[in-house]
């Protein structure tokens, strides 16, 4: 099996840990709760630092009031739990943009509709290189609804329908904006100064916040 094969199994079995925590938890299980947050925070993080930057542990612990305040509400599995803790960071997120009047643009006019290629290898590799701490640091650099997109699949590792519940978009448009950001990723891989980009666990947050749409 390769490794994007062994990554995909093995995000299979964290959900399936945090489905079970999260059950446990809402029937006040403490120790339950502690291993929801030890399973969720660090793509969470990383999610939220893209979009606020250093301002992302105040943030994402707002976020996490929420989630413990709410907790008894959610109804799912361990991906779905994934996709409604990334839902409030976000809001939250963009509150305290709002707040600091920095409100995000708004995105170009997406297409609905794209022509893809019959063959999804420039996706695949995407997915596989996007791992090391240079490679989330390119993420930063790509127009704002590319970037969100490709974090929310990448870093949280929600698939296409959840990004989309996520970011409130047409499941299109996020297709979109996921394959434009992770093909101008694949150039940037293979661009001179890339060589050194290696699959690896993703465990280090982004650093910056999401560059501004084009």
């Amino acid at each position: 099996m390769g490794k994007g094969g062994e990554r995909r199994r093995t995000q299979q079995g964290d959900d399936g840990n945090l489905g079970v925590a999260v059950e446990r938890a809402q029937s006040g299980d403490e120790e339950a709760f502690t291993r929801v947050y030890r399973l969720v925070q660090p793509r969470l993080l990383g999610y939220v630092r893209g979009l606020v930057g250093d301002d992302a542990e105040d943030v994402a612990a707002e976020a996490w009031l929420e989630i413990a305040r709410d907790l008894g509400r959610f109804r799912g599995d361990g991906d779905g739990f994934r996709g409604w803790t990334a839902t409030i960071a976000r809001h939250r997120a963009l509150d305290h943009l709002r707040r600091q009047r920095s409100r995000p643009r708004a995105a170009l006019l997406e297409q609905d509709v794209l022509e893809l290629p019959g063959r999804q290898d420039t996706e695949r590799e995407a997915l596989e290189t996007l791992s090391t701490e240079e490679a989330l640091a390119m993420v930063a650099g790509l127009p704002r609804d590319q970037a969100e997109a490709v974090l929310l699949r990448v870093v949280v590792g929600l698939d296409g329908p959840a990004t989309a519940r996520v970011l409130g978009k047409r499941a299109g448009a996020v297709r979109t904006s996921s394959y434009r950001g992770l093909k101008r990723l694949a150039r940037q891989f293979d661009a001179p100064g890339a060589a050194g980009l290696r699959p690896a666990s993703v465990t280090t947050p982004v650093s910056g916040t999401l560059g501004d749409v084009e």
